[in-house]
């Protein structure tokens, strides 16, 4: 499995697309180090070379159409853990919009793996390398599928179907720890689901246990050869949703020293220290962003500076410091149209939020008829109706 930021499990579903057997590749190992450092074009070609080298290879395929899956999760904001809120944020994703070209090469890629795999398992149906690639493509489907198409039922089912594949791939291997990343991911986000959606007929005797999901997830980053980096990232995840950031912490300091040019990464840290109460650290790694961005280092160059605008508002939103908050909201409105839809749509209710309890209350529902307006179906657009008729208040603020 290969993720790129910390967003992966709380985004959707176990996933996965491990290397192929010959790891030291040095295409795939170029392709993966501009994969986790947010290039994905860069990424992509490098992924569809490997499939003209080695057509009948399923691992290629994989990589190919995560990297495209991906491509597409970093221009819609879904590779964002400010995402993750509400009591089921496993089942309140935006959907995306990829061109109609990236879904047939994404579909093609996925069926082209299938393909092979089925076709490696029919010689061989103890090949645990084929029983993993054929998992990893119904996972990357999952992903598609939950993020793309909301078919949510048809997620669940090829998740559980790569959980079952790599089930057996560890079966046949005990000592296949890369296999247990899938296993671990699908027991947390199956035990963290509602219990009604336990109810489908596919998970029947499979409840999910989110102990036993960060259990396989800590194995794996302990022991994994090619997943060691992604069960760091899920358990990122999975800490932070877990309300417990001072574990998450090393672990996304270890993930900016090896990709030092993923930008997201440091917007997660701000996020951790924000989350244990340490404002100026939160905020320093901010700072250290921005002097990345305005340096133009390699690969922070794509970074709109009202994203890191956008970020410190946050900060000094939940730290009452509400009129240096303000004007970065500002800043972030005033772009909106030119940022990505989850962005500009939590901007303008931020912006709403920060008025109402400044006590300014006609400028906080133009904020929030803008919000709702941008994104009607959005979570943050039905949020701000509530605030058209009710101020928005926070415990211990006088608005």
């Amino acid at each position: 499995m290969r993720t790129a930021t910390i967003a992966a499990l709380a985004v959707t579903l176990p996933l996965g697309a491990a290397p192929a057997p010959q790891s030291d590749d040095s295409l795939i190992a170029r392709g993966f180090e501009h994969f986790y450092n947010l290039e994905y074009d860069q990424a992509i070609a490098d992924f569809r070379e490997s499939t003209v080298r080695r057509p009948k290879e399923p691992a290629a395929y994989n990589h190919l159409a995560q990297a495209i899956l991906y491509r597409e999760m970093l221009r819609s904001g879904a590779l964002e853990t400010e995402l993750v809120s509400g009591n089921n944020p496993f089942l309140r994703r935006p959907k995306m919009n990829p061109s109609p070209e990236d879904q047939r090469q994404f579909d093609e890629a996925i069926a082209r793996s299938i393909k092979l795999s089925q076709a490696r398992l029919k010689e061989d149906a103890r090949d645990t390398r084929a029983l993993y690639a054929l998992g990893v493509a119904h996972g990357l489907r999952a992903n598609y599928n939950f993020l793309v198409r909301k078919a949510w039922r048809d997620a669940l089912r090829d998740a559980t179907a790569a959980r079952k594949l790599h089930n057996k791939a560890t079966d046949l291997d005990p000592a296949f720890a890369d296999a247990r990343l899938v296993q671990g991911a699908h027991e947390y986000v199956v035990g963290s689901l509602p219990w009604q959606w336990r109810l489908l007929g596919f998970l029947v005797g499979f409840r999910g246990n989110k102990d036993e999901g960060i259990r396989l997830l800590s194995t794996v980053a302990e022991k994994g050869r090619i997943n060691k980096f992604d069960a760091k990232v899920l358990l990122c995840a999975v800490y932070r949703r877990e309300r417990k950031p001072g574990l998450a912490l090393p672990l996304v300091k270890d993930l900016i020293a090896r990709f030092p040019r993923n930008y997201l990464l440091y917007f997660e840290l701000s996020q951790m220290y924000s989350e244990l109460g340490d404002k100026q650290q939160a905020l320093g790694a901010l700072d250290e962003l921005e002097r990345l961005r305005s340096s133009k280092a390699g690969g922070f160059t794509r970074l709109p500076p009202e994203k890191v605008c956008y970020a410190r508002g946050t900060v000094q939103f939940w730290y009452r410091d509400f009129d240096e908050a303000l004007e970065n909201m500002k800043k972030v409105a005033a772009r909106a149209d030119e940022l990505d839809l989850n962005t500009a749509v939590m901007a303008w209710m931020r912006l709403g939020q920060i008025y109402d309890l400044k006590g300014q209350r006609q400028p906080a529902l133009a904020a929030y008829r803008r919000a709702i307006a941008m994104a009607p179906e959005s979570d943050a657009a039905r949020e701000s109706q509530r605030y058209l008729s009710r101020p928005y208040r926070r415990a211990g603020v006088k608005g």
